[in-house]
């Protein structure tokens, strides 16, 4: 653990997998905003701790995702001596290869553990041991295929169908009148796996609105949750529309098989 400038008397918000791509982008927002940011990490401390250095009051934390227990302690710990954590941001996720024809055993057991069974056991930790002035939030971060699923990336989609399940159950079974536990699902945002940033102008555009959904806009809905003016248990789709649509494979391939007819 590494800790930079910090201000007690700043609300604390811990966002996993928080030194790249769109959990950087939250950790971002929340500092900017005046919170006193975790930026929890893998195996990116350099870069975590590049954005810990950018921010008015943050702290680095490193785990392996997949030790659920591990998971669990870290927030024990963090509860301990945070006087006011309100917000549990759990953005860290695999995202391999696999489909519905062919179920790989060992991409499956990745994504479950850091996909749904750690955000699950860290969640109830936060609820059970954080302190938070104003009510504590949880949102986990799943995605649009929830509602509009194909056929790819079936492991995945399975850990993340796992992870939204649990945010009802929490809301009724874990949290305080005061807490607040949301799921928020984000479209296509970044370019993933072998894809180019030409290939991400077509792919990340075939959602009704027709445009790209912004990094941005993934963390300004986070901050917004962090409000609680959505009711707990709910979820909360960002994704221009993608999720209403139904399509038949992943936008990645979607795109290209476009290209080549």
């Amino acid at each position: 653990m590494s800790e930079h400038d910090q201000r007690p008397d700043r609300p604390a918000a811990l966002i996993t997998g928080a030194a790249r791509r769109i959990g950087a982008r939250i950790a971002r927002a929340f500092g900017e905003d005046g919170w006193h940011v975790v930026i929890h990490y893998h195996r990116s401390a350099r870069a975590a701790e590049e954005l810990a250095a950018t921010l008015p009051s943050a702290e680095t934390v490193a785990c392996d995702l997949s030790d659920h227990a591990a998971a669990a302690a870290m927030i024990a710990g963090l509860a301990e001596r945070l006087p006011d954590w309100r917000v549990l941001v759990n953005s860290a996720s695999v995202f391999q290869r696999d489909e519905a024809s062919a179920l790989d055993p060992a991409t499956w057991t990745g994504a479950m553990r850091v996909n749904a069974l750690a955000p699950a056991r860290m969640a109830q930790a936060f609820l059970a041991r954080a302190r938070g002035r104003t009510g504590r939030r949880v949102i986990q971060v799943t995605d649009q295929k929830l509602a509009n699923p194909n056929p790819d990336f079936f492991s995945y989609t399975m850990s993340k169908h796992a992870a939204a399940a649990t945010v009802p159950m929490l809301a009724m079974g874990a949290a305080r009148a005061e807490d607040r536990v949301y799921a928020l699902a984000p479209g296509a945002i970044l370019a993933s796996h072998d894809q180019s940033e030409a290939e991400t102008e077509v792919s990340h555009r075939l959602n009704l609105l027709r445009r790209k959904t912004g990094a941005d806009e993934i963390a300004g809905a986070c901050l917004w949750l962090a409000q609680g003016w959505l009711a707990s248990g709910e979820t909360l789709y960002v994704d221009s529309g993608q999720h209403l649509l139904s399509q038949p494979r992943d936008v990645i391939y979607l795109a290209r098989e476009g290209a080549a007819a």
